[in-house]
């Protein structure tokens, strides 16, 4: 899904950025209305949908899979659902590209139909774990045929008897969590997911929003209990997707970093469990604000203003990684305009993304003259003259690819990366936006 023919750009030192614009859906939000708005009966219509690859992955296979699916000349999305138990056999496998949520997600939904699904990917996607996911699923009874390293491409032989049961996350993972969600919608009885570390809850709202019978324990030494009682019949719905504040992350980072800045993003979602980076840039003296704060189709939404600050290094709270886990790329370009030292550590999840964040990061700071310190668990990165005139791989990631772009902008020289291609897995209008605001962003 990701074109085969590389794209290299490059960034330059640019002077303030200015503007007010609106940033691309949640992704997060996005892949779950195509898939709840598939499970639903009627038609169901999205506005403001991410129209990135990944997304646009999703929502291919779940055609493949019985729903009826497609985009008006408003760009509103249409779904004509199933409802529950009615997904129907591809006729051939699903390429799931470069989306590891989109893959873990699917998987889940499919392992409680009585279906054989195959799921791929690219070359990066097929190096990333999955028997996080598939291990839990085997408990409704799905079996998974595949490689013994627990990679894609995975056949998975979901349950004709499905049966519920209750399952404590090792680690926190929203992806994990939501996938056995996911399988309990069309499981009888109550299926119950425990986290210990809070992780984002967009699919907990998303099925409070489609009245799926949920409920939340909270405990204080236990954490919190997700009940899901299955076979419920799921009414179509409208949903507004609001803009995705890992997207907006970048361009935050951003006006903070480049001298005289001052942009304001539109119909941001605010989820608390989402906010994490926002959190750590203000600590940092970052001037950030929130403006007509509101709440649409169950979730924060609010405008943020992001002005150029002076920065200072923290040491980032580590049972905040859930809640920013895909920041800490965007995270270390601000790092390294803080005086003094900025501590990222308890990361180590990053290094089973799309590339292992944290190594690759640390290489390209270190090529781009950014003092950082590899750790097992995360780096240290202190204030440095970023000076630039270097390629970066970007290893099929595209946050890597859009951090060393931002880093371009108040480099000394140019900074170009290798392949600007992945960008549209997930935000496929990134240099217009920057461009538009004033960056200096070229092939």
């Amino acid at each position: 899904m990701i074109p085969n023919q590389k794209k290299t750009l490059s960034s330059s030192k640019t002077d303030a950025l200015k503007g007010v614009i609106t940033v691309p859906g949640d992704k997060s939000i996005s892949h779950r209305s195509l898939i709840m708005g598939s499970m639903a009966i009627g038609e169901s219509t999205v506005s403001g949908l991410l129209e990135g690859e990944d997304v646009l992955g999703t929502s291919k296979a779940l055609k493949a899979l019985g729903a009826d699916i497609y985009k008006d000349e408003k760009n509103v999305w249409h779904i004509h659902g199933v409802g529950i138990g009615g997904l129907r056999q591809p006729t051939n496998t699903l390429d799931m590209g470069n989306s590891g949520t989109g893959a873990r997600l699917l998987m889940g939904l499919v392992s409680t139909h009585p279906l054989s699904v195959t799921f791929t990917g690219d070359k990066s996607l097929t190096s990333r774990p999955m028997k996080r996911v598939t291990s839990p699923l085997s408990n409704f009874g799905a079996e998974f045929q595949g490689n013994t390293d627990g990679t894609l491409p995975i056949t998975v032989k979901g349950s004709h008897m499905p049966m519920p049961f209750t399952y404590e996350l090792p680690v926190a993972s929203a992806q994990v969590k939501s996938a056995i969600m996911l399988g309990a919608l069309n499981t009888p009885g109550k299926t119950t997911v425990i986290e210990k570390i809070p992780t984002r809850d967009h699919t907990e709202r998303m099925f409070k929003y489609f009245n799926v019978p949920i409920e939340i324990t909270a405990n204080p030494e236990q954490g919190s209990a997700i009940h899901v009682t299955g076979y419920a019949e799921l009414k179509a719905k409208h949903m507004l997707v609001p803009g995705d504040p890992s997207s907006a992350a970048f361009l935050i980072v951003a006006a903070l970093v480049t001298e005289g800045s001052d942009i304001t993003l539109k119909n941001i979602g605010m989820n608390s469990a989402r906010t994490g980076l926002f959190t750590t840039l203000i600590e940092m003296g970052g001037k950030i604000t929130f403006e007509n704060q509101r709440q649409e189709c169950g979730e924060d939404v609010a405008d943020i203003r992001a002005q150029y600050s002076e920065l200072v290094g923290i040491e980032v709270p580590q049972d905040r990684a859930p809640s920013m886990i895909d920041e800490y790329p965007i995270l270390c370009v601000a790092a390294a305009c803080a005086q003094g030292h900025t501590i990222m550590r308890g990361i180590e999840e990053l290094r089973v993304k799309e590339s292992d964040r944290i190594h690759v990061m640390v290489q390209g700071l270190k090529k781009c003259n950014v003092n950082v310190t590899e750790h097992p668990d995360g780096m240290t990165i202190s204030h440095s003259s970023v000076k630039g005139n270097v390629t970066i791989e970007t290893h099929l990631d595209h946050r890597i690819a859009m951090s060393f772009l931002i880093l371009g902008l108040i480099s000394q020289k140019t900074i170009t990366i290798d392949d600007a291609s992945v960008i549209e897995t997930s935000f496929p209008d990134f240099v217009l936006l920057l461009n538009k605001l004033g960056a200096k962003i070229c092939p």
